[in-house]
């Protein structure tokens, strides 16, 4: 494990307060427009962005007050593609994905969250919905704190090519997102309000 520098030290007091900050205003805007944001990231998802090489596409369950991508992910699973839902198989390793469909049985996992059982095949996805805490207009995005999407996007880019799509209130965005190396940047940020997409940011 690295040492402890004042540096780092900084960058993580940093990130725990933003996370704190945007915590709280996720669940404002949740309890204002839970009802209609899931339709609303679809319809824009559908129209604005490219899928012809995404056969297999990772969604995720939503957990407290992200924002609910089911409405999507059911509409692209009735469109032809292949939903995955991300499993935490251990802690600082990659995600694995597992199928879903609608109506699949889901089982509560470590951290909480519903996955498929462990006898749903497992695939690698070529686009990802991402859940976060808040986002930037660079493609930052803050997390959690347990790095699993980082080092999911380090594993799949190193591989293929990939999509990596942000989902989350308009208002968890920041002017900025304190960064560090081995933070993933987002292709694209998907909220209630429009979809932006970021030059450049497959790293």
């Amino acid at each position: 494990m690295p040492a402890s520098t004042p540096l780092n030290d900084t960058l993580a007091a940093d990130k725990a307060a933003l996370r704190s900050e945007i915590e709280a205003k996720r669940g404002i805007a949740h309890n204002a427009l839970s009802e209609t944001a899931g339709t609303a990231i679809r319809d824009l998802f559908l129209d604005a962005a490219p899928r012809a090489d995404a056969p297999v596409i990772a969604g995720y369950w939503p957990f407290r007050t992200e924002i609910d991508p089911r409405p999507l992910m059911t509409a692209l699973h009735a469109l032809g593609h292949r939903i995955v839902l991300p499993v935490v198989v251990r802690k600082a390793a990659p995600l694995k994905f597992r199928l879903w469909g609608p109506g699949a049985p889901l089982v509560k996992a470590g951290l909480g969250g519903l996955v498929p059982d462990i006898g749903a095949p497992e695939l690698e996805p070529d686009l990802l919905l991402v859940p976060m805490l808040a986002f930037d207009d660079t493609g930052c995005r803050l997390g959690y704190g347990g790095g699993f999407y980082d080092r999911t996007l380090e594993q799949l880019r190193g591989l293929k090519s990939v999509r990596a799509v942000g989902v989350a209130y308009e208002a968890q965005r920041v002017p900025a997102v304190p960064r560090e190396a081995t933070d993933q940047r987002l292709d694209a940020m998907l909220t209630e309000t429009g979809m932006t997409e970021f030059e450049g940011s497959s790293a």
